[in-house]
């Protein structure tokens, strides 16, 4: 599989894009959760994450969460700066204080959980391996 395989992923599943350079100005403190989904192009694993995201679009929409993405292979400084060993990985943020990490793909089910965890308190979530 590549990226190819979900061509039209950031147009049905809107992410606003962001550099390592300028990743702070992406989280202002709103309140607002923000997921960075890190991921790279030519990635199966990516490309399963993207797949299923679509196949239910709707359980990753909440009102108070905004979605931002980096292709690591193009910006290495943000996988260097969060010390990726593999992707995808999802990061959760309020303001710029990191409340999460997902690693890998959990699957939908672990994945919304971990995410209404997160945004019906202050605690870490943690999705299962």
């Amino acid at each position: 599989m590549t990226e190819l395989a979900h061509p039209r992923f950031f147009w049905q599943f809107p992410m606003r894009l962001v550099r390592h350079a300028r990743l702070d100005e992406f989280l202002p403190d709103d309140g607002h959760l923000r997921i960075l989904f890190l991921w790279g192009k030519d990635c199966p694993n990516c490309d399963i994450a993207k797949g299923q995201m679509l196949l239910a679009q709707q359980r990753f929409e909440w009102p108070d969460v905004e979605w931002l993405h980096d292709n690591v292979y193009e910006d290495p400084s943000m996988a260097t700066h969060f010390g990726l060993h593999g992707i995808p990985a999802f990061f959760v943020f309020r303001g710029a204080k990191k409340l999460g990490r997902i690693g890998q793909w959990p699957g939908t089910e672990a994945f919304v959980a971990a995410i209404e965890k997160l945004r019906a308190g202050p605690g870490v979530a943690q999705a299962p391996a």
